[in-house]
């Protein structure tokens, strides 16, 4: 099915969107709102960041701001499967490992249980960097070179390189090697964030520019596409898990309306749409870029759920076209809850527990 996009620019529509999506009531809805340290980028911003520049914090407010009963479900705590079973619908902000890769979606499929956000497939492909490199190439979208390490004698170097977990984000395990003799040391590293069985690390050729990025959301007549946003960096060499964590609050990072050709929008924005369109995302997105000097873009990954916090790359480009964080999660959840369901009926439902039948 075709998707309809929204350009950002049209407020008219815009604005006509966002009544729609306000008169969809919330009110009473069962949510659970999956959040905590299942992996190392969300046990980064739990031990390390004030509660108030916590997702969490912010989605409580605005799940509590329509009115929907919440209950905050940590993945690591006994019972968590039982009170995915027990939801209304399900909004997840875990990051990285089980929680955002497909595994998490897969279980609520099998709960039959409406959750936030994209299938199986498409968080699957969106979140491990190195299938989505591969399905970017298959579609045409510029991404930057790349070679994969999986373990044995560290790779030929020819750096400087950018050395990335291929699951996961807020640059958490990444390094930027530009001496050989942190090569090794830099691939060790990136391995201790994958968990799975045989380490798979992204080598990555860096693209000097500018970083940016372009939300997505799923409103009720299409999917609007924020303009693009980007990333300035004070005092670091790029953009990593320090200056985005930004725990002290000293504004390491500003976002900002990049002055760009028209040219070079258009092709970011299509390229945006072409990843939504063609891996499937539903609900919401973040798109990254990098833009060098002469114009050129290069996507580098898709975020599948992005951060959530007041303060977050995603929220803010929201605001550009004035949607509100609230407005944010009402969409979300609107898309989730009156998504189309299978075709064929699913029954009988999953049982937590039962009897083992003897043979």
């Amino acid at each position: 099915m075709t998707t309809t996009f929204i350009d950002a620019g049209d407020r008219e529509t815009v604005a006509r969107e966002i009544t729609t999506l306000r008169e969809w009531d919330a009110r009473g809805l069962r949510v659970v709102l999956a959040y905590g340290g299942l992996s190392a980028e969300d046990r980064l911003y739990l031990d390390k960041s004030p509660v108030e520049q916590l997702s969490v914090t912010a989605l409580r407010e605005s799940l509590a701001g329509l009115g929907a009963e919440v209950r905050v479900v940590d993945p690591c705590a006994p019972g968590f499967v039982t009170h995915l079973a027990g939801a209304g619908v399900v909004l997840s902000n875990l990051h990285g490992p089980f929680g955002e890769d497909g595994r998490l979606q897969g279980l609520l499929d099998f709960l039959r249980v409406p959750y936030c956000g994209s299938s199986v497939a498409a968080c699957s492909l969106a979140a491990d960097k190195i299938l989505c490199k591969e399905y970017m190439r298959g579609l045409g979208v510029p991404t930057p070179a790349w070679r994969e390490w999986t373990g044995g004698p560290a790779l030929d170097w020819d750096g400087p390189v950018m050395v990335k977990p291929p699951l996961g984000g807020s640059s958490v395990g990444m390094s930027l090697v530009d001496d050989p003799g942190d090569f090794s040391r830099a691939l060790a590293e990136a391995a201790e964030i994958d968990p799975s069985p045989s380490p798979r690390v992204l080598v990555e050729q860096i693209v000097t520019g500018m970083p940016v990025t372009i939300g997505m959301l799923e409103l009720p007549g299409g999917v609007v596409v924020f303009p693009p946003l980007a990333t300035e960096v004070r005092g670091g060499q790029w953009y990593d898990a320090e200056s985005k964590l930004d725990a002290a609050g000293e504004g390491m990072v500003s976002v900002s309306a990049p002055e760009l050709p028209a040219e070079t929008v258009t092709t970011l924005t299509a390229h945006a749409r072409t990843m939504w369109e063609r891996l499937g995302c539903r609900g919401m997105a973040r798109m990254d870029f990098m833009v060098e000097p002469d114009g050129k873009a290069f996507a580098l990954e898709v975020n599948p759920t992005p951060g959530m916090s007041v303060g977050s790359n995603f929220a803010a480009g929201a605001e550009f076209v004035g949607v509100s964080h609230v407005d944010v999660v009402r969409a979300v959840l609107r898309e989730a809850v009156t998504r189309r369901t299978y075709d064929v009926p699913l029954s009988p439902d999953p049982l937590l527990t039962a009897a083992v039948s003897e043979r």
